[in-house]
């Protein structure tokens, strides 16, 4: 068996709450070294957010197994002097403070770039590096605004509907950090010059908003929430309730499928409507959705797993986890008695061992400043002054 796809990678990871940390776990489960580092006040605060797990948040251990911990104040130079250390044999650094802050501290990727020609700094901020808005907070809600999605999510007639799916956070923040981090990586190995990758959680949504784009290019605007093709504008593709008050995704786009669900309600009448809009599209969904409040959604999963039209049950998450294709498939696993998402991604020849929970804050402080050379007086030193 083969070891891990960024077996031999290191990384020193910055980052708090939800897009660094889970950007950073993908890539501990794939095989990286990543060191997270925290300063030696209140560290990552997802540690203490939501329901516990024994000492530790939910939450930070869904996104922090298989990392090691190095409590560390980067306000002081001594501490600083650590990070840079360590960077001499990193491959990347992860950071999500505000623009500048980096910079300010010595720590830009110019200032690693010293110690380190081949190290990556990837910066993840909500709005990017520069520009108008460079220096204003916002969370997932503001970056999903500004890029024309949370818009289009929600009931024709009704208002924008929250996703509990950070599309900006994960989308941007998490996979296109990912993504980038990985690119200039590649790069660093055959050039041996590193980059400062900026990945702007706004953004990267924006450069994913294909559909509406479409529109807008072919009609000069977005169509209203849910009047879309893909929004519930038309018949073939839609949600739909069932007579327990639960509901089906129907995705019937291509004709075919659409025409094998008419024919499984028993409604060919209903097959020129598949792609209808305005008044024909309206009527058609009408007539669909009576159809669908006749059964129970348990009824309608009995008809429709037998019939392959891209007609599924709507679950809900408790129900997702015990869904036999996941279980089948390995997708949850159990870290130190808490239910996880495995990770998304398979590689030939690789089996993840079993995976670690995340480190208490400063676990593996000593065995890192030892592997650079502090002796025990050297460790007692930086902790007496709490650089550690």
């Amino acid at each position: 068996m083969r070891d891990g796809p960024l077996a031999g990678l290191r990384v020193l990871d910055l980052t708090r709450l939800l897009p660094g940390p889970l950007a950073t776990q993908h890539l501990a489960d794939s095989g990286a070294e990543v060191i997270k580092i925290e300063d030696t006040g209140a560290g990552d605060y997802a540690r203490t957010m939501g329901a516990m797990h024994g000492d530790t948040s939910i939450f930070f251990r869904l996104v922090n197994r298989n990392k090691k911990s190095l409590r560390l104040d980067l306000k002081q130079e001594e501490g600083r002097a650590v990070l840079l250390r360590l960077a001499e044999t990193a491959d990347l650094v992860v950071e999500g403070f505000r623009p500048g802050v980096m910079d300010r501290l010595g720590l830009s990727h110019a200032h690693l770039a010293k110690v380190n020609p081949r190290i990556v700094l990837c910066s993840i901020t909500g709005y990017g590096q520069s520009g108008p808005y460079a220096d204003r907070a916002g969370h997932d809600i503001n970056y999903i605004g500004y890029a024309g999605v949370l818009d289009q999510i929600g009931c024709a007639g009704g208002a924008p509907a929250i996703p509990n799916l950070q599309i900006g956070d994960l989308l941007g923040g998490t996979l296109s950090a990912v993504f980038g981090m990985l690119a200039a990586i590649l790069e660093a190995r055959t050039t041996g010059k590193g980059r400062h990758v900026d990945v702007s959680m706004a953004e990267a949504t924006l450069a994913h908003a294909i559909f509406p784009l479409v529109t807008v290019l072919g009609e000069g605007r977005v169509r209203a929430r849910g009047e879309d093709l893909l929004s519930g504008g038309v018949p073939c593709y839609g949600v739909y309730e069932t007579s327990d008050g639960r509901h089906m995704a129907v995705g019937a786009l291509e004709e075919k499928f659409w025409h094998l669900l008419c024919d499984t309600l028993g409604r060919t009448d209903l097959k020129p409507a598949h792609l209808a809009t305005g008044d024909a599209g309206r009527a058609a969904r009408d007539e669909l959705a009576a159809v669908f409040r006749s059964r129970t959604q348990q009824e309608w999963v009995a008809v429709f797993d037998a019939v392959d039209c891209c007609v599924t049950p709507v679950l809900r998450l408790e129900e997702s986890l015990e869904n036999e294709h996941f279980v089948a498939r390995g997708n949850i696993q159990e870290v130190d008695g808490l239910r996880q998402f495995a990770p998304p991604v398979r590689f030939s020849g690789f089996a993840p061992p079993p995976p670690e929970p995340p480190p208490h804050a400063g676990a593996d402080s000593e065995a890192l400043l030892r592997e650079l050379g502090f002796d025990d007086s050297g460790i007692e030193a930086l902790r007496a002054r709490r650089v550690i």
